[in-house]
């Protein structure tokens, strides 16, 4: 009687548990607007809680002898304190629940996260609230943050792969917004002041700039009052449009620069299809098989470089990346240019298959968090005004086609900015300037379908 009875009891706790965990994967993320600010929700079935506020425009938002403001302003939100806690007052509150409220300044956007679990929310919430709409910017926690940013930059300059990729950008996109370090130089950040750091916060912690994320299991009135009331603090603010700017070399280019290094490093910029445009999957995908067979070709099959890199930078001024270093500079670049010319020739469908395959698991497999959900839906709405492509990109891809993919390769991997650090005498620039990376391609061919 009382076998039947424990049975009976536990296949209702499993439908009850099987039901309710139905319901939770069927919720459908949305977006709604609070206070005229766009809020995007992934509701999930578990109980942790991020909440991510961005601050839109990047390294537009400031001059380049400014640069390192922005990083400076949001790393101050927590380590300078608020106006009801100083800063070891708010890390203590935090302690006690392990909620964690952090940032991060990056080219396109900046955020400003909360991260604790449901019951914690409470607590939390208000700390991070008060860090974003009323940060102290105590004066003697500000000179102990510029000096750990300065302290940071010195040790990243001298590691030789940051130092050759912030060359690389700076010679590329001279002129441009992208030549700027969201860290910025030890020259910039020293000049920076409290006032005129506080000054700049308030000028981008506007509703114009701003866009919330939340990956959570809450109810939607919660986070419309909870966001209401944060809001409530926060100016309009002036109209924001992003800058997208558009690089692409007219020529190819060499830049040496002498270094006493064990090695020589080299990296390459090249073009690449703005965030949003068709060509975008497409080219995504052959940059990343152009970098399988770039590791393949220059490392296993000719010994050349331990570990060479391909890479496609897809932000608002878009790129396809080539770094490399190697003690043999001038048969690195003939091995390259083969193997650009057997590229433009095509990829293949098995390729471009397989490849579909392996992109979308690494994404989704780096969406397991609810942290890195919050930061895909906020970069594709950020970068592609659109973040359910962060939701729809498996269907996305299944139209690209190799003739697209190849096309797009063909359409932007034209000239090239070079740019190179280590033994002058050892490399041949016009191996580089003459390329055969710069003959002029026809445009692309790819379909008129838009991607999502």
């Amino acid at each position: 009687m009382n076998s039947k009875r424990y049975k009976s009891i536990f296949i209702i706790l499993f439908v009850v548990l099987f039901t309710s965990q139905s319901y939770a994967q069927k919720k459908e993320p949305y977006e709604m607007f609070v206070d005229g600010v766009k809020v995007i929700v992934q509701p999930v079935n578990n109980e942790i809680v991020q909440i991510q506020t961005v601050f839109r425009g990047g390294v537009q938002n400031y001059p380049a002898s400014k640069a390192g403001i922005e990083n400076l302003a949001i790393r101050a939100l927590t380590e300078c304190g608020t106006e009801n806690d100083d800063k070891n007052s708010f890390k203590d509150k935090l302690d006690k629940v392990s909620g964690q409220v952090y940032g991060n300044a990056g080219m396109d956007f900046s955020t400003f996260n909360l991260n604790c679990i449901k019951e914690d929310l409470n607590t939390v919430w208000p700390l991070y609230q008060d860090a974003i709409t009323k940060p102290k910017f105590d004066e003697k926690e500000f000179r102990r943050i510029k000096q750990d940013a300065i302290n940071s930059i010195k040790e990243m300059e001298s590691q030789p792969d940051y130092a050759i990729e912030k060359l690389a950008k700076a010679t590329a996109f001279a002129g441009m917004n992208y030549a700027k370090d969201p860290d910025g130089t030890e020259a910039s950040v020293q000049g920076l002041t409290t006032a005129e750091v506080k000054n700049y916060y308030k000028s981008i912690a506007t509703k114009s700039r701003m866009l919330f994320v939340v990956v959570a299991n809450l109810e939607r009135q919660e986070i419309e009052q909870k966001i209401h009331n944060l809001l409530s603090a926060i100016p309009q603010g002036q109209p924001f449009v992003f800058k997208k700017e558009s690089f692409a070399a007219k020529a190819n280019t060499f830049k040496a620069e002498k270094k006493e290094l064990a090695t020589n490093y080299i990296h390459a910029v090249a073009n690449g299809p703005a965030p949003g445009t068709k060509d975008f999957n497409a080219f995504v995908l052959a940059m990343r098989i152009f970098a399988e067979r770039h590791f393949l070709e220059v490392r296993t099959n000719n010994g050349l470089s331990y570990a060479p890199q391909s890479y496609f930078d897809g932000g608002l001024t878009p790129s396809a990346n080539i770094a490399v270093t190697t003690t043999e500079p001038n048969k690195y670049i003939q091995v390259l240019n083969k193997l650009v010319d057997k590229t433009r020739k095509g990829f293949t469908e098995e390729e471009v298959k397989n490849m579909k395959t392996t992109y979308i698991t690494q994404q989704y497999y780096r969406q397991e968090t609810n942290a890195a959900q919050a930061q895909a839906l906020a970069s594709n709405e950020v970068l592609h005004n659109n973040w359910k492509r962060a939701i729809t990109l498996n269907e996305d891809l299944k139209s690209v086609t190799p003739k697209d993919v190849t096309a797009a390769f063909n359409k932007y991997v034209t000239n090239v900015t070079w740019v190179y650090q280590g033994d002058p005498a050892k490399v041949n620039p016009a191996l580089f300037t003459n390329a055969a990376v710069k003959q002029k391609l026809p445009p692309s061919s790819l379909s008129n379908k838009k991607n999502q």
